[in-house]
Parts: C-alpha cells; structure tokens; sequence
C-alpha cells in the first residue's frame, strides 16, 4: 500500500462535500475515482495535495502523515498532480515547461548559478537529458523548442504529465486527463498510462471516460454526493447495481459494457 485516505470530511461552510471517504491505493496500481460532476473527485485531489485540509480525517502516504503540510512538501515526499483546466506555462518552451518540473529536485544555489561554477553547469545539463527523455515518453521530443501555449490540446495534456513526472513523484494523480479530447487523443492516452505503468508508478485518475476507465484501471473507487459508494475492480463496478443507478442512471448503463 502506498497511499491510505481515512475518513475524510470536508465541509465548506454549510456545503459537505465529502463525508467519511476513506479507501487504499496500492503500489503500482492504476486507482480510479469516479463518479458524477459534483461528487467530490477533484476536492479529494486538493485534499491529498493539501491544496485544503480536510475537515476530519487524514491522509498517509507511504506509512507519513500528509494531513498538515504545505503543498510544496507534498511534491518533495513524492506526490504530483495535473489539473482539470490545463496549468503549462504558455511563453515557455515545451523543454522549459519540463524543467521546470525538477525545481523541487535541484540542489544549486543562487550563487552557483551566479559564479557559473560546475556543479552548476553539471547539473543544469542532467536536468536538461531527463527533460527530454520525459518528452520522448510523452512524444513530443520533436517539439522541444515550441511554445507551449502553441500545441495543440492534446499535446499540452500530455507536456503537463511530462512536467508532474519531471518531479520524480511516486504517485501521480491524473485530474480528467482525457476531458476535451478526441478518440485518436484518448487512445494515445490510453498508451501513455500504460507506459508509465510499467516504470513501476503507482497513479490515482479522475476520469469522466468510463470505456478509458475500465481498460486502465486495476481498481476503483465510486463517489456519489461526497461519499463512496462503491470499490473494486472494473468487473465488479460494471455490475454494481448502486453504480449503474446512482452514478450512471439505469438508461445509461451500456456505458459500463
């Protein structure tokens, strides 16, 4: 097990949206959340990335508490994320944007860079060959040079997971990463998860795409207004009768075939 959320309680003011979620995420493993739009995902995401604190409850990541720490140091013990509404820097190059991505992992200083020592230099360049062996994963090693904000969206999806992988995390949390694009774009998806996979990540995923969903996952967990509703594989989830009524609808139950 890498990551144990414990019953977590968020409230905002009058507004709970999420009551007592708890579930596992195991080592390797492709973990999906899902369920509606309003049913908690992306507040858990914020919770787990201590973008807020929950209102009860706690989250352990690899035997530490995370509960508490600024979000920084979350990146630091090995968690990162992506956004639903894409967060690249658009005058920077696809190259920069990657880099970017190591600030955490750095070790030179202000004066380093200032007195141009070797150290420096040294490690400016391995920064730059990890830069584009992620962009090789993510094929867009052919557009290193180009401006991010002239992509197109999905080759921006894919630099901003280049960019969480740039960060050497343990887990990777996946916000939507196929919202807004089409077949071709989620099937190129599909592969890119696959072969981050096999470097032994462990990634949780938000997704609204059930067919993606069920290929991708190992497990997963169903939230439904603020709770969980539902846990396992994708073959128990597809025949879970509280899924298909609660979070799909009877009348679209063929999207879990």
């Amino acid at each position: 097990m890498i990551l144990e959320v414990k019953e977590i309680t968020k409230k905002f003011g009058g507004i709970q949206a999420l009551t007592d979620v708890s579930f596992r995420v195991n080592q390797g493993e492709v973990f999906g959340l899902i369920g509606p739009n309003g049913a908690g995902k992306t507040t858990m995401f914020n919770i787990i990335t201590s973008m807020f604190p929950p209102t009860t409850g706690e989250v352990v990541f690899i035997k530490k508490r995370l509960t508490g720490k600024k979000p920084y140091q979350i990146t630091k013990e090995g968690v990162c994320r992506t956004f639903q509404n894409i967060r690249l820097f658009p005058d920077m190059t696809v190259l920069e944007n990657v880099t970017v991505g190591q600030h955490c992992r750095t070790s030179s200083g202000v004066w380093s860079g200032v007195l141009k020592l070797k150290s420096q230099r040294m490690e400016e360049e391995s920064i730059k060959r990890k830069a584009r062996d992620l962009l090789r994963l993510v094929g867009l090693e052919e557009l290193e040079d180009s401006f991010a904000d002239n992509l197109a969206y999905g080759q921006q999806r894919r630099l901003e997971i280049a960019r969480a992988l740039a960060s050497d995390p343990k887990l990777l949390l996946l916000d939507e990463p196929a919202a807004g694009m089409n077949e071709k774009e989620t099937n190129d998806l599909f592969e890119l998860i696959q072969k981050i996979k096999k470097l032994n990540m462990t990634i949780l995923l938000i997704e609204h795409d059930m067919p993606l969903v069920m290929k991708v996952c190992d497990r997963m967990a169903v939230l439904n207004f603020g709770k969980k509703i539902a846990q396992g594989t994708p073959e128990e989830i597809r025949n879970n009768p509280a899924v298909i009524e609660a979070y799909l609808g009877r009348e679209e139950e063929d999207e879990l075939a």
